[in-house]
């Protein structure tokens, strides 16, 4: 798997790592079980055919026994997975980095809030070619937005919140490196938490869109970088504003 650069990231890491090795352990239970039936069973063995079938109730005691196997580990394993996937996605900070991710084909817009920590008002009848945010102009909390495309910048060890829709077709905004994914559904703002723990340091971490959306899909790529506090908002200042 890729690096882990996410406080969370472990978490993750750790399920698919358990669910791989459940995987495995059955894989490996049903292929020897499947082995000695076919050697069990062999025609030089069976050369005539059985119309009664098995005559003992072990087979059904041990499909039984099997299905209570399978829902144990169903519901042992879903209901912690689900239970710590749902403490991942808790607010952890009071103030965490806010940044709305509109996604379309074939590309990612970003929409940072000014130093004034807020939003600028958005409208589906104002989306043009040129405003592809949507942006409200005459809003007066618009006008220090900054907006950027295929580019998202976070800072180091700070919880980012981030707010993912779609403005065309589903899209599944992944940043493998932080080990989040989310379907950006036009319509809803859903809200994904997660905190980097190292900053890119020149390198080049990809936004991805895990769903097939098209046409263009394969170039739907944008690029994550993780700054320091201060860096961050050096490039914020060093941004047009959306309304300039």
């Amino acid at each position: 798997m890729p690096p882990d650069y996410s406080a969370h990231g472990w978490q993750v890491d750790q399920i698919i790592y358990i669910t791989h090795w459940l995987m495995f352990v059955l894989f490996a239970f049903w292929s020897l079980f499947f082995l000695y039936t076919l050697v069990r069973f062999r025609a030089s063995r069976n050369p005539r055919a059985s119309y009664h079938g098995m005559q003992s109730h072990w087979s059904t005691w041990g499909e039984a026994g099997v299905a209570v196997v399978e829902i144990v580990l169903l519901v042992g394993f879903s209901i912690p997975a689900w239970y710590r996937w749902s403490n991942i996605q808790k607010r952890k900070e009071a103030n965490p980095f806010e940044v709305r991710v509109v996604a379309e084909q074939f590309a990612w817009n970003v929409h940072y809030p000014g130093p004034d920590g807020k939003f600028g008002r958005t409208l589906v009848n104002l989306v043009t070619s040129t405003n592809p945010l949507g942006l409200d102009m005459s809003d007066p909390a618009a006008k220090d937005d900054v907006a950027a495309l295929n580019q998202l910048h976070l800072p180091v060890n700070r919880e980012a919140l981030i707010h993912v829709t779609s403005k065309d077709v589903i899209h599944s905004f992944k940043l493998p490196l932080m080990r989040v994914e989310q379907d950006a559904i036009p319509g809803a703002d859903v809200p994904i938490h997660f905190t980097p723990i190292r900053t890119t340091n020149g390198e080049r971490w990809e936004i991805a869109c895990a769903q097939l959306c098209g046409l263009g899909h394969y170039r739907m790529r944008g690029q994550l970088f993780v700054d320091t506090q201060q860096d961050l908002e050096k490039w914020l200042a060093s941004q047009p504003k959306v309304t300039q």
